[in-house]
């Protein structure tokens, strides 16, 4: 463990301080969220562009543009294993200031495979801060307060897939490709200066050493039958999640609907809503509980799927409005149930559950974009709906321990 017997600092936001610093304190901790995963999907609003600049299918780009889910899988194993040992405030300092570097360094990307790697790094860096901050965020809140501070932690979350995909086209359309990348890294680089002059330096709290290494703990989670089921799906809903706003980008700018390259950004209003209701997931699983609160968000969903077809963009937009709300609300109670049916080593749980949710992403760019591909929007969709109903039908298998109840949405990822 990083040595604690540095005093915190007098400007820091001490997190445990239920005083009329709160509002503050949720502004903090919603924009360092904006910040540290601005860059995961705001590619995503500028897909036509870097299609044709590459000069490669909307699969191929679709894959690159999301291997940063692949590298965001790798670090959230690793850190949900090691994040006992992590001092929470320097490695969210690092990560970001890291992240800088394959931000700027895509500005210039010579070829696709360039580009590729660079996203994977951009992904270790991104899943690196936002599971430290996460984990900083357990061990610091009160039980009291712990739930307005991860609210605001998820809706920074939301607000980086709107306001990112803004930025990203708007700064494209102005100015270039590169701009873009640029603009992306200071920002960055403006995440690690808030985290240093905000985020104190706080004695974490101590855990019994875990009985099992993270290898046997990982184990030990697999064979948890909930803990599979949850596992499986956060892996589908990444999986519909990105098969929509990947590809649905190449829908709206083609015939009929031919939206332009800012239009197509403005599109993402569509995910407001979300910012609204995602924060509310935690209250609605302790009235409803965790099983029907996600089935009920993958139907909703759903529901958006067949609107996706349509030729008429009032009813395309309503659509993505719907899938977005839905996959969200789901993403944000699975994750909190993941934090209660792990009986101990809870890091280890939740950062196998963010891996299999990241590697849904990398495989919803991959499989749908050769259903894009060969087959065109419908059957992209149709694989869309398959992923839902499969998430579906695994919450019948989640069920939490009979010492736990029911109760508000915690961490993604917490000390042990």
């Amino acid at each position: 463990m990083a040595d604690t017997s540095v005093p915190m600092k007098t400007h820091a936001i001490n997190m445990r301080d239920p005083s009329p610093g709160v509002v503050l304190r949720s502004l903090v901790i919603g924009l360092t969220a904006f910040l540290t995963v601005v860059d995961l999907f705001a590619t995503q609003a500028i897909l036509p562009s870097l299609t044709k600049h590459y000069d490669v299918t909307p699969a191929a780009m679709g894959v690159a543009v999301n291997a940063s889910t692949l590298g965001m899988a790798v670090a959230s194993i690793v850190v949900g294993s090691l994040s006992r040992y992590i001092d929470r405030r320097f490695g969210i300092l690092v990560s970001l200031v890291l992240l800088a570097v394959p931000t700027t360094l895509l500005a210039g990307a010579p070829d696709l495979t360039a580009f590729t790697i660079l996203r994977v790094l951009q992904g270790l860096c991104m899943a690196s801060a936002f599971a430290l901050t996460l984990a900083y965020l357990g061990e610091q809140c009160s039980s009291m307060d712990a739930g307005g501070a991860f609210a605001a932690y998820i809706a920074g979350n939301v607000a980086s897939n709107l306001i990112g995909r803004l930025l990203s086209a708007a700064l494209v359309d102005t100015f270039g490709l590169a701009s873009n990348f640029y603009f992306f890294a200071l920002l960055n680089l403006a995440g690690a200066a808030l985290v240093y002059f905000t985020v104190s330096r706080a004695r974490p709290m101590h855990a019994m050493p875990a009985a099992l290494s993270p290898f046997e703990a990982s184990i030990a989670h697999w064979r948890n039958r909930s803990l599979r089921a949850a596992y499986a799906i956060g892996f589908c809903i990444l999986f519909a999640f990105i098969g929509t706003f990947t590809f649905v980008n190449f829908v709206l700018v083609r015939e009929p609907l031919s939206l332009g390259r800012m239009d197509l950004g403005l599109v993402y209003l569509v995910f407001a809503p979300s910012v609204i209701t995602t924060p509310f997931a935690g209250k609605a699983v302790a009235r409803f509980g965790s099983r029907q609160v996600i089935s009920g968000a993958l139907a909703l969903a759903a529901i958006g799927l067949p609107m996706m077809l349509s030729s008429h963009l009032p009813y395309v937009l309503a659509g993505m409005v719907l899938v977005g709300v839905g996959t969200f609300f789901a993403q944000a109670a699975a994750t909190g149930f993941v934090g209660q049916a792990a009986q101990d080593n809870r890091g280890v749980a939740s950062g196998t559950y963010l891996a299999c949710y990241f590697f849904g992403g990398m495989a919803g760019s991959a499989v749908l974009g050769q259903l894009f591909d060969r087959f065109g929007w419908s059957a992209c969709v149709a694989g869309v709906g398959a992923s839902l109903a499969i998430a579906a039908m695994m919450t019948t298998q989640l069920k939490l321990p009979s010492n736990r109840g029911e109760t508000p949405m915690m961490p993604a990822m917490t000390a042990d």
